[in-house]
């Protein structure tokens, strides 16, 4: 089986799992717990924590959650009242929350985007006017990949008073997180960390009403008890983000431009430059992406959006840059990182072409 499906998940590193290991075996205590055994375990949380940051703007306080989705919540739910200011290709998590805001009296505008991925700097000026609380914005979109113009969207939240929220989901670890931004979500199971643990970076002074009450873990923000292992997978996974960047930047460099030969007949979707190379989200015409994804069975990549694979409906994402239901169908993404071999994605892009090639003809 060969795995080019980063974006939706990534392995798990070695070392996160030898973290991991013995605080699910032996050393079980609930970190909340006054004992010593309780602070042993409180310690492992903290040294995460603090590994964590260091990929994340200066100062500010970090609160692990179950994974970006709460995190996303919590931000956007817990803002001061005031509009909110989205993208049309952001996750799910942010456009089906924003929505339920809508429902709830929030005005909310959904700002567009170019046949390249990128919010129009204009209309986005147009929008964001005092009254409006958060602006949310995606630092690498999980589809294609596209890298916006975070600097200019903080200033513009900035200047009428907003706060501005980055879903740095895809990006951290990988590019640098703005430091204007601030709130910031994450994941660690995008940066080779265990799944089910996350959390939202918050500048110092910013306030938020929290969503789960109980006994008041994590600054009073996220009820709940932590679990120390899997803070500690995330953290030794940040803490090889940081130490392997550019080992890991040369590698997925270098196998961005192998596909771009290997995938030569193929429509890149999203900007080309403004882009982050472990994403190739690329179209062809006459085929369908499921049964293809139903023929390369040994294959894993994917269509869009992990999150909303079963939906049926074709993607939001790129809808929004205009392209065609047909075109949508007729898009792949391939996502490789720090464990992709050369020689993986070389036979990958061999059985593609060849099921897509078989696909095209009046009888395929």
């Amino acid at each position: 089986m060969i795995y080019l499906d980063y974006q939706a998940t990534t392995p798990l590193a070695p070392e996160a799992f030898d973290a991991m290991l013995p605080l699910l075996r032996d050393q079980f205590a609930n970190p909340h717990s006054a004992h010593r055994l309780g602070r042993a375990a409180a310690a492992h949380v903290e040294v995460a924590r603090d590994e964590i940051g260091r990929l994340l703007p200066q100062g500010g306080r970090l609160v692990f959650t179950s994974g970006a989705t709460e995190a996303l919540n919590i931000a956007i739910q817990g803002a001061p009242p005031g509009g909110i200011v989205t993208i049309a290709t952001e996750h799910a998590a942010v456009l089906d929350t924003v929505e339920a805001m809508r429902r709830k009296g929030r005005a909310v505008t959904i700002l567009p985007v170019g046949p390249d991925g990128l919010v129009d700097a204009e209309e986005a000026a147009r929008a964001i006017v005092p009254g409006v609380a958060i602006v949310v914005a995606m630092l690498v979109n999980n589809e294609i990949g596209v890298i916006q113009p975070l600097d200019a969207l903080s200033e513009l939240a900035h200047s009428v008073g907003a706060l501005f929220l980055c879903d740095a989901v895809q990006g951290y670890g990988r590019i640098p997180v703005p430091q204007a931004c601030d709130l910031v979500a994450i994941s660690a199971h995008k940066v080779h960390g265990p799944k089910g643990i996350g959390a939202l970076w918050m500048r110092d002074g910013v306030q938020l009403e929290p969503l789960i009450h109980g006994g008041g873990q994590e600054q009073g923000l996220r009820s709940g008890t932590l679990s120390p292992a899997l803070c500690a997978g995330f953290g030794v996974a940040a803490r090889l983000m940081r130490e392997r960047a550019e080992e890991d930047r040369a590698h997925i460099e270098q196998l961005a431009a192998l596909s771009r030969n290997l995938f030569a007949d193929w429509t890149l979707n999203g900007s080309a430059d403004h882009r982050y190379p472990g994403n190739l989200n690329v179209r062809r015409e006459g085929i369908d992406g499921a049964r293809l994804l139903s023929y390369c069975r040994n294959i894993a990549f994917s269509l869009g959006s992990a999150c909303a694979s079963g939906s049926g409906r074709p993607s939001h994402v790129l809808r929004a840059l205009g392209l065609t239901d047909a075109q949508a169908r007729g898009s792949v993404r391939i996502g490789f990182g720090r464990y992709t071999h050369r020689e993986e994605l070389e036979r990958a892009a061999e059985a593609l072409n060849e099921a897509a090639t078989a696909q095209a003809e009046p009888w395929g």
